[in-house]
């Protein structure tokens, strides 16, 4: 792996850090990047399932996931996880991802994760070939393609350093502050930087030295390496012998801060927990003069790296690198108060879940409401046998004469002078538990019990002990001597265009039951509406968990709404045509039982 990040890169956010989230979304604006860097976030206490942020003047959705698992199984992509956990958790974040799989690069910014685990930790991603930067690190860039959160600094400074675009200088450090200074100097003294890398600040960290700038040796992009190392610790010793050696060939600019540590009478610590001499082989005097007795190029001082980076920049004659057009992030930026992911008319013509209206509804086209349901509901575009059923089902339910509750309702407000609008209301707001809510109800509860290999004698012990009748269970006219053609009709659709209908097949087996006991109590059209859906949905490839949401957000009483409101404006327009007189309940029809109040 010669680049440890590309422009395809996505990452898996640990840690719902709005800021720093922003700030990479920025940086993709920016560089013009085709998707966004972050693929979504793991946010283990928030109940929301995306977060906006700005990509230049719009907004894109992010979306949230309790756990790395699921994001990981919902973005296989995204190779990269940025985790932003504190210290007490980083290190359980880290080894839940490592054993996850399929994550190239992992970043912590944690300090202080116990040297013991920390050990352990980078150990096992060395084994799954994991490259951990970190922990205590603010992150790398692959200049022009990925950065990691807030590496770089503002938009503003990431431009002035050259680091929108790839340059030709490998740069790794420890401390984040001066990776930034540093990317300052480079850019101002030769071309900028191919990929940097800040290994952090912490003694035992993932991604060492020498794990860098060997992977740099394999970058074509990268022409020279710059290392600036610290007191404390011996890494640097295996980048000096690996030039040695000649597994490093590209020069090399080095330095060790800290060489104001011989001034001092007894051991400092200069900030990182890595950086406390505990010999002379880890003193930065030491470390440099070690590094320039190799053939690297060390400056006498810190103060002469600028004019070292110039002079070796220069001495390999490299062409220039063009500078590419940029995007330049607006400095007022209002966030959007509405969300529609369904539809949009803001071309020509509007679309429906990206498909224009005229290819979906003029009748050339072959597309029936089924299909606009599949855009408009459900995003995507079912097939014909979907289509139809679901077409099947709205005609099925869409009367049942006027003694319902909601067909009466609009028809006593169309009677009281009201609009088709106002009397379809009324109607409508009679479906829930108790008409029309069975669908639900059936599906849910078949469901569960399927999901959880109930036996049909099982099933009915559990809605008892539930105290709930079986929905989609009984009819006060039907039973198997006198079946419900409606329900018949739909069985057989599903037997002719179902690839399967296992959730069908369980509930013959408890109608079998049911009606053992008593021939009325029969599988209802409701209840195969509710339980054919299922098998729908499971035909099509949803989840379980997908499947559960739909019955929980009440998209399967949506179809009952759409198909009794055909019938509602029916008996609406019925009263309208009839000029039929305000309606009162005949008093005949009253239990009056109206008792004399008593005196408080």
């Amino acid at each position: 792996m010669s680049k440890l990040f590309t422009r395809d890169t996505q990452a898996i956010f640990w840690n719902n850090n709005k800021t720093a989230i922003q700030r990479m979304l920025d940086y993709d604006y920016t560089i013009k990047r085709d998707t966004p860097s972050v693929a979504a976030i793991v946010a283990p206490t928030s109940g929301n399932k995306f977060e906006k942020f700005f990509y230049g003047s719009d907004e894109v959705m992010i979306p949230l996931y309790k756990s790395t698992a699921e994001a990981k199984a919902a973005h296989p992509n995204a190779d990269a996880l940025l985790n932003f956990a504190s210290f007490r958790t980083a290190y359980d974040v880290t080894m839940e991802a490592l054993n996850i799989g399929g994550f190239k690069s992992i970043m912590i910014t944690a300090e202080g994760i116990p040297e013991r685990l920390a050990r352990g930790m980078n150990e096992f991603a060395r084994e799954k070939n994991v490259t951990v930067i970190g922990p205590a690190t603010v992150g790398a860039i692959a200049p022009g393609a990925f950065k990691i959160a807030n590496i770089g600094g503002t938009i503003d400074n990431i431009i002035n350093s050259k680091l929108h675009r790839a340059g030709s200088c490998g740069l790794v450090t420890r401390s984040g502050g001066l990776f930034n200074e540093l990317s300052n100097i480079i850019a101002i003294n030769a071309d900028g930087i191919a990929e940097g890398v800040a290994i952090g600040g912490d003694r035992f960290v993932g991604s060492v030295f020498i794990d860098n700038l060997l992977r740099m040796e394999e970058n074509p992009e990268v022409k020279y390496m710059i290392l600036l190392g610290e007191v404390g610790g011996t890494e640097e010793y295996k980048v000096i012998e690996a030039v040695k050696s000649g597994k490093i060939k590209k020069p090399i600019i080095a330095w060790c801060i800290g060489t104001i540590a011989k001034y001092y009478d007894s051991g400092v610590q200069f900030g990182h927990a890595g950086a406390s001499a505990n010999g002379e082989m880890e003193t930065a005097e030491y470390k440099n003069k070690a590094m320039a007795e190799a053939g690297i190029h060390v400056p006498a001082t810190f103060n002469d790296l600028p004019a070292k980076i110039k002079e070796v920049f220069e001495s390999l004659n490299l062409a220039p690198i063009p500078e590419p057009e940029i995007n330049t992030v607006p400095k007022v930026r209002r966030s959007k108060e509405f969300i529609c992911t369904i539809s949009d008319d803001r071309g020509e013509e509007c679309t429906y879940a990206g498909f224009p209206i005229s290819s979906v509804a003029t009748p050339d086209t072959g597309k029936g409401i089924g299909d606009v349901i599949s855009l408009l509901w459900f995003k995507k575009q079912y097939p014909e046998w979907a289509t139809q059923f679901i077409e099947t089902v709205i005609k099925t339910v869409a009367d049942h004469g006027p003694a319902v509750s909601g067909a009466h309702n609009a028809k006593v407000t169309a009677r009281a002078g009201k609009s088709v609008v106002e009397a379809l209301v009324t109607g409508l707001l009679t479906i829930g538990p108790r008409f029309g809510g069975a669908i639900d109800g059936a599906a849910k509860y078949f469901k569960y019990a399927d999901d959880n290999d109930l036996s049909p004698k099982e099933f009915l012990s559990y809605m008892k002990s539930e105290g709930v009748p079986i929905p989609g269970i009984g009819h006060r006219i039907k039973s198997l001597k006198n079946p419900d053609l409606r329900v018949t009709g739909l069985m057989n659709f599903a037997a002719e265009h179902f690839p399967a209908t296992p959730l069908l097949d369980y509930a013959r087996t408890v109608e079998a039951l049911t009606t053992s006991k008593k021939e009325n109590l029969i599988l209802n059209v409701d209840g195969t509406i509710g339980i054919l859906m299922v098998d729908m949905w499971r035909a099509l490839g949803y989840s379980e968990d997908e499947i559960n949401e739909f019955i929980e957000s009440g998209t399967l009483n949506a179809f009952f709404i759409v198909g009794r409101s055909i019938g509602f404006i029916g008996h609406v327009l019925d009263e309208k045509r009839l000029s039929m007189p305000m309606y009162r309940h005949p008093m005949d029809d009253i239990l009056y039982d109206v008792q004399k109040a008593e005196k408080i």
